[in-house]
């Protein structure tokens, strides 16, 4: 008899292998543009190509992610609620899904010199990137039951880097045929960006055609949703200080700001980290990024077990000292081999940290506010990629150019996470109930 690839016993009830198989093909559809455009071709062609390699380059680079970063801060827990409210999250992650594609076929019109063309099309297409990122996994309750949270989310990730890998396998390709064509950086990068933008809205298309809308009780009157998104930060805010139940998540919440920012910056600067400290070619640093995504899906997929096991917090600390030892080892690497190792250990922590914070989001996240708290999960992983790479971008500044100090500090990001997490404690009815949720 054939054995489904995702367990019944894993699931809500009601809940169908192929709606979390549609769940989980949005991961692998959107990794495309993080791993492309985000990670290992478009940043580093946007410093050396479109900002000419000038001094301020890597800074404007991370000004254009932090600005992004800061309109997802402003606009997306009104969003979360509005969704919560209306029960409208399909239908938001198909607009989310379509700006960013578009945005990202934009790009592919940036050449030397256009700057603000380049800068305004990064930030509109990671604005919608991080709304359908932070839509996508509110789903994640609605589809797993509470102990089986770290496997459900760990299959997500694990096929996300897969789709990661097939945008950047298919990019990589068409580069080495271009270059044994004799063609620049300036002719096939932006093919590229084309590569990346056709696998995230086909892929998307299977999760639009199997996830099914769901959430607690009946649609929200408008009245009341506009109610629910009116200055909703600040309710909230205020809402998290003082609610003790609501506590730990504000404390998970800086946690994920803390080692999210250090993820941020090994997601947006690897390969310029790769091109100015270590002197990759384009062709090595695609491929070293390409490794990374096999050991980050390999690492989040059986990590996602290993957490259901251990705990949520146990395991995402064992991740987090796992990057402060990768930091270490990419600031003593004087050659490719030792930053070869850094690179596989970072892909290793990467899938594993982001599933395992995921999982305790979800597990702490009110089951009538979903939506709305994993909005609030997005705020801080925005915020961390504002903080992060532009502390990063303003330590090589101000050392003209100290790649290995700007990365030395970011294991201090880690250090933060590690403390901040001890202060997190799942409730008491969710320990007793699922052993493994726990710590």
């Amino acid at each position: 008899m054939h054995k489904p690839w995702f367990p019944q016993n894993a699931l809500q009830p009601g809940v169908q292998s192929r709606e979390v198989w549609g769940w989980a093909l949005y991961d692998f559809a959107n990794s495309g543009f993080t791993t492309v455009v985000i990670t290992a071709v478009f940043n580093a062609y946007f410093v050396g190509v479109v900002a000419g390699g000038a001094d301020w380059a890597t800074l404007a680079w991370t000004l254009a992610l932090g600005v992004s970063s800061a309109l997802v801060v402003w606009t997306m827990p009104a969003l979360g609620a509005h969704t919560d409210a209306r029960r409208n999250k399909k239908r938001w992650l198909v607009v989310s899904t379509m700006g960013c594609v578009a945005a990202t076929l934009v790009l592919a019109l940036c050449g030397p010199g256009d700057l603000w063309l380049a800068m305004v099309a990064v930030v509109v297409a990671n604005l919608f990137f991080s709304w359908g990122e932070s839509l996508i996994a509110s789903f994640l309750p609605e589809l797993a039951k509470p102990e089986a949270l770290g496997r459900v989310s760990g299959w997500g990730w694990s096929l996300g880097y897969l789709g990661g890998m097939l945008a950047l396998g298919l990019s990589l390709g068409y580069v080495l045929w271009a270059q044994a064509q004799g063609q620049k950086a300036t002719e096939f990068v932006p093919v590229t960006m084309v590569i990346t933008a056709v696998v995230y809205a086909l892929a998307a298309c299977f999760t639009f055609a199997w996830l099914r809308e769901r959430g607690a009780g009946p649609p929200v009157a408008p009245a009341a949703t506009a109610a629910a998104s009116g200055l909703n930060l600040r309710r909230l805010a205020v809402e998290l200080f003082r609610a003790r139940e609501h506590r730990s998540f504000l404390w998970l919440m800086g946690c994920a700001c803390a080692y999210q920012a250090g993820i941020s910056v090994v997601i947006a600067l690897a390969a310029v980290y790769a091109e100015q400290a270590m002197g990759f070619e384009q062709t090595q640093t695609m491929a070293l990024i390409f490794l990374v995504n096999i050991a980050a899906a390999l690492g989040a997929f059986a990590f996602g077990y290993f957490q259901d096991r251990v705990g949520h917090g146990r395991a995402l600390s064992l991740t987090l000292w796992g990057w402060i030892g990768m930091t270490f080892l990419a600031v003593a690497a004087q050659g490719p081999a030792l930053f070869w190792v850094a690179a596989v250990l970072a892909g290793l922590c990467m899938g594993s940290s982001q599933s395992a914070g995921r999982a305790m989001a979800g597990l702490l996240a009110p089951a009538s506010r979903v939506a709305e708290f994993f909005g609030l999960w997005t705020l801080a992983t925005r915020l961390a990629a504002i903080v992060g790479p532009i502390t990063y971008g303003l330590v090589t500044w101000v050392t003209s150019g100290n790649h290995r100090l700007a990365i030395l500090a970011t294991g201090l990001f880690f250090v933060m996470g590690l403390v901040l997490l001890r202060r997190v404690e799942l409730p008491p009815a969710v320990v007793a109930d699922h052993p493994g949720a726990g710590r």
